[in-house]
């Protein structure tokens, strides 16, 4: 199984029985990215490509879109290959985001940028974003290809619109939640229209599922957000505070400057204009508002959303996946 090995044992354990349907799938898509990698002239590439592939991850993307189409009744092997092409992508997008985050931490491990330079990075990440879609092309169906190439544009722009929010005290939930959308949620839903195109889904099936998607990676990037304030470094391979060091007002620091005192209120505020600060006193400030549970209660509340959207599909193992990964997401640590 494709989990970082930063997990304990009861989160491999859950996992592994969320992902149990397609559990074959998973090895078959870390082997399709093994083979890409291999078949690149340069040894750099390759290097970096098996570096990457070792490291694991929860192969979020590329799990939905398989669990989605066999929900959907797609009984082929295409799954596999755009599986693969997804995560391709999005390491591409994880690559450059370290480059501009200079980000030094993931998955518990030194990023690419760190261990080979910022340069090498963004040309690798560039590497697996034309790749991806050389592999993308192999499928031949014209809506998978419309899904990819407009996620991918989205991606850079959700990029762009959280650089112009670091540093910003007054980023709302709004401003906090068009982020999400374009930067987690649409290879999500992406992953839904991609499995939709192959299943041959209807209307109703496909919008359900972009429905589900949505409010799946709003409830994972909350859940990912929590994590910078209340996380455990040895289990999410993330480092406490990083998030806010880079000047991203997420939403437990929101939720927080709307309930802490005007006193801590502009100590917080000062502190993600200037990118530094004290975030041990940060960090009590937010646990002492509220705004943790509170981040948790709307996780919970997209949980129940994605829940309902999924009501038109026929039921099966991959239905129940697809329900028991919403759970999952919200009640991770890692």
């Amino acid at each position: 199984m494709a989990f970082t090995m930063n997990e304990t044992s009861s989160q491999k354990k859950s996992a592994r029985t969320v992902l149990a349907p397609i559990a074959d799938d998973l090895k078959a898509v870390d082997g399709i990215l093994a083979r890409e990698f291999s078949h690149s002239q340069s040894p750099t590439i390759t290097e970096i490509g098996s570096y990457i592939t070792q490291a694991g991850g929860k192969r979020m993307r590329p799990a939905l879109l398989m669990l989605m189409a066999r929900a959907l009744g797609y009984e082929g092997t295409n799954h596999r290959e755009l599986g693969a092409t997804i995560e391709m992508l999005h390491t591409a997008t994880l690559m450059h985001d370290d480059v501009v985050d200079e980000g030094k931490m993931r998955r518990g491990r030194p990023t690419a940028n760190a261990t080979w330079g910022n340069s090498v990075a963004v040309l690798v990440g560039d590497f697996m974003y034309t790749r991806s879609f050389e592999m993308m092309i192999r499928i031949g169906n014209l809506r998978v290809m419309q899904a990819l190439a407009s996620a991918a544009n989205t991606l850079s722009e959700g990029e762009v619109i959280q650089m112009k929010n670091a540093h910003d005290p007054s980023v709302d939930e709004a401003r906090y939640l068009k982020v999400i959308e374009r930067k987690t949620s649409v290879l999500f839903a992406a992953a839904a229209k991609m499995a939709s195109a192959l299943a041959q889904a209807s209307e109703e099936e496909e919008k359900a599922l972009i429905d589900y998607t949505m409010a799946l990676g709003n409830a994972f990037q909350i859940a990912d957000d929590i994590l910078d304030y209340s996380g455990d470094p040895s289990q999410s391979g993330k480092q406490i505070g990083a998030d806010f060091a880079e000047g991203k007002v997420t939403l437990p620091v929101i939720y927080a400057l709307q309930s802490c005192s005007s006193e801590d209120r502009a100590f917080v505020e000062e502190a993600i204009r200037n990118g530094h600060g004290d975030f041990e006193k940060i960090s009590a400030i937010i646990q002492q508002s509220g705004a943790i549970e509170k981040c948790k209660s709307r996780a919970a509340q997209e949980l129940e959303k994605g829940k309902r959207a999924l009501d038109c599909l026929r039921p099966s193992i991959f239905k129940n996946s697809l329900i028991e990964l919403l759970s999952f997401v919200v009640e991770r640590k890692a």
